[in-house]
């Protein structure tokens, strides 16, 4: 398995079976790929990716592109700007140069990070739903007696 997912674990964990492709380090890949489902890029790509779906990019993975995704998970290096749809997750052996965009945005420690970072509003799903991708609720209230927001 590449990725092991835990129960309780929130979005970003993929069982290896999972993948629709694997585009391993041997691989050098330049232009404009876009996909459909969970894709993994452990090797060289220069162009533009585009999906609505989950992109991995492996410790391995050296991308020069934008890209843009539902879900975008980092583990390897990116030089480009990276929009996420749902969530964008820089991880530990990560390197990104470039500016990050989405509604959800987690930086692990030990992430190299040159760029802008922009939280944006979830996006609408067809059906006119909108998915709760926080991971806590913070509810805050002012009143005139106290400024402290309070925690939910």
């Amino acid at each position: 398995m590449l990725w092991k997912k835990t129960n309780g674990s929130k979005g970003g964990a993929v069982k290896g079976n999972d993948l629709t492709a694997f585009i391993d380090e041997a691989s050098e890949i330049e232009g404009k790929y876009t996909f459909s489902g969970t894709v993994m890029l452990n090797g060289r790509f220069t162009g533009e990716i585009s999906s609505n779906d989950t992109l991995i990019i492996g410790e391995k993975g050296v991308v020069n592109a934008t890209i843009r995704a539902g879900i975008v998970l980092v583990s390897g290096e990116v030089v480009g700007n990276i929009l996420g749809g749902e969530r964008v997750e820089l991880r530990g052996s990560a390197r990104v140069m470039g500016d990050v965009e989405a509604p959800v945005v987690v930086l692990e420690e030990g992430v190299l990070f040159q760029g802008h970072c922009r939280m944006t509003k979830p996006q609408v799903a067809a059906d006119g739903t909108q998915r709760d991708l926080s991971a806590v609720t913070v509810k805050r209230s002012i009143s005139s007696t106290s400024a402290t927001p309070a925690v939910s």
